[in-house]
């Protein structure tokens, strides 16, 4: 058993409770407009080839100064989602928290063996309008809609999070549809909303991939309010960072 890796990164702080290690997996059959991992798309573009065991060596190396646990992420990481459980399978046996990072687009019969093994789930609902959704992903909106209502019926613990993309995401419509969506969810534990930036660009030039999100800006401190307080009408569990 082998997997497709892009990168780790040994103390992450963004992507689930505490510090963790992530893994950056290769593949995803998402292009969305605004990917800051462009360069994870390809399944077999550059990238490194672990086995599960090489993946928990790599986190024990590290795992003294862990104080969360172990987030697989992309990339799409159910598109290697065999790989993923055998990671996740071993991290059980060790005693590290998983978490998993997804679009849900993958919603299938391994993806739910995954899920059996994973503490927390880390969920992109990138809009709620199938026809934008699909203009920001180029796949359909459906499989996350179904990916979402299946983690209500296992009762998984789940993170939000939603890109603020002027001119994309933030239109008000758009963003009750959003909130009243997801509020009818109890296993929806925290909402993060991403402001949009521009700090990837560089890696679509490098990937002689065209970017047309450039000349789109980062949402102003008022955009961001206005989001969060139609986020906070539905009660949605909003996270704000401390400043």
């Amino acid at each position: 058993m082998q997997g497709y890796i892009n990168s780790f990164e040994s103390f992450g702080t963004k992507d689930g409770p505490g510090i963790r290690f992530v893994v950056f997996m290769q593949g995803c059959p998402l292009r969305c407009l605004y990917c800051h991992n462009v360069d994870t798309w390809e399944l077999k573009d550059k990238n490194y080839i672990y086995t599960p065991e090489e993946v928990l060596a790599e986190l024990n190396k590290v795992k003294a100064f862990l104080s969360g646990g172990i987030t697989i992420s992309g990339g799409e990481p159910l598109l290697q989602s065999s790989f993923v459980l055998e990671v996740f399978k071993l991290c059980k046996e060790n005693g590290i928290h998983t978490a998993l990072d997804t679009s849900g687009y993958i919603f299938n019969e391994q993806a739910k063996k995954v899920l059996e093994y994973t503490d927390l789930v880390l969920l992109d609902i990138k809009h709620i309008d199938k026809d934008m959704y699909k203009k920001l992903t180029s796949v359909d909106l459906e499989p996350t809609l179904n990916f979402i209502k299946y983690l209500q019926e296992i009762n998984k613990p789940t993170w939000i999070r939603y890109v603020l993309v002027p001119g994309y995401t933030d239109d008000i419509k758009d963003l009750n549809d959003w909130a009243k969506f997801v509020s009818q969810f109890d296993i929806v534990k925290r909402v993060d909303i991403l402001p949009f930036h521009q700090m990837a660009i560089y890696k679509w030039e490098k990937t002689n991939r065209e970017y047309k999100l450039k000349d789109t800006p980062t949402p102003n401190k008022e955009q961001i309010q206005r989001a969060e307080e139609i986020f906070r009408k539905y009660n949605l569990p909003l996270y704000k960072e401390r400043s």
